[in-house]
Parts: C-alpha cells; sequence; structure tokens
C-alpha cells in the first residue's frame, strides 16, 4: 500500500453546473500559494473576497473555504459562512474571526476544527501540496435553512439544490 496519494479532482467540477461571476482576492491568487495571514501558524486570517456580476435571482451568499487534499477521505472544510445578505459584494481581510461582526444575519457554521471561524491552512509536515477553494456561492434563498451546529457536509448538500452561480479563487499551500 502505497501513502502516495493521486490528486484529486476539482471538486466543484464533479457538482450539477451551474453559471460562475467574477471573484478576486486581494490575498489569494489562483494556483499560487497562499500568503502567511491565510495560513494557521501564519496570520490565521481569512482572505479579503470581492464579487461581482451574480446570477439574476441571487437571495443571499454562503462562503466557503475547502481542502480537496487533506488526508481524510471527506477533504477538510475550513470556513462556512452562510446567509450572507444579497447586496453584500465584499468582505474584509479578517472577516472569518470568530466573533466578527457579519451584515445582516450571517453567520458562521462550524468548520472541521469544530470552530465557528475560519481556519488557516495547516496541512501535515511534508505532505503533497493542498489546494484550498474559496467559494462564493451565489444561493436561490434568503436562508440556506441550517444553524451554527450544522456540519459543512450537511451545507454543502443543501448548496446542491440552492445555488444559483459559483465563483471560485483556489490557493496552494505546503508545509
Amino acid at each position: 500500500m502505497s501513502l502516495d496519494r493521486p490528486v484529486t479532482p476539482d471538486p466543484y467540477e464533479l457538482l450539477p453546473a451551474v453559471p460562475s461571476f467574477d471573484v478576486s482576492s486581494d490575498d489569494v491568487t489562483s494556483g499560487q500559494p497562499l500568503k502567511d495571514d491565510q495560513v494557521a501558524d501564519g496570520g490565521n486570517s481569512s482572505p479579503q473576497l470581492t464579487w461581482s456580476n451574480v446570477p439574476e435571482g441571487t437571495k443571499s451568499f454562503t462562503v466557503t473555504c475547502f481542502d480537496p487534499d487533506a488526508p481524510t477521505p471527506s477533504g477538510f472544510w475550513h470556513w462556512v459562512l452562510v446567509d450572507l445578505p444579497a447586496d453584500t459584494t465584499s468582505l474584509e481581510a479578517g472577516a472569518g474571526a470568530e466573533g466578527a461582526d457579519l451584515p445582516g444575519n450571517a453567520f458562521m457554521c462550524r468548520a472541521d476544527t469544530g470552530a465557528h471561524a475560519f481556519a488557516g491552512a495547516a496541512p501535515p509536515p511534508g505532505d503533497q501540496v493542498h489546494r484550498y477553494y474559496f467559494v462564493v456561492h451565489a444561493v436561490t434563498e434568503e436562508s440556506l435553512g441550517v444553524d451554527a451546529d450544522t456540519s459543512p457536509a450537511v451545507v454543502s448538500f443543501n448548496l446542491a439544490f440552492k445555488t444559483a452561480g459559483r465563483a471560485i479563487v483556489a490557493g496552494t499551500y505546503q508545509h
């Protein structure tokens, strides 16, 4: 048995196709290493994100960060922020901090760390390069219908039926 793992596909390519829209970040560049600010033993801060050209009918947003390369069968959820109002077009760096002042009725579900906050990149030392998918999901409902103790997998399942569009920026990190 080999401990080397093949690179998994883009997890969002496995979901039903939805329109994409624009996302940019001062902190994350697709395909490039994350800044120390987004690393657990660095700044441990969620990145700045801005989005535009969202699909018509968007009633709220969910923002997630997922690492499909974690050494688990289910990857690792680093951030789950739900029910952002439809008029939200950006998040400042650090918006994922525990107790952050979020717009409207937005709140954070628990990440796979158990915390209701952003968890910075922390792959095992010497492991392969990990990809961190920061995704803004345009949602067709004002509320996703979950609460703060809902698991990331259940949030993702709900998004499968309520997503009008997706915007993705994916950075990398290796310890």
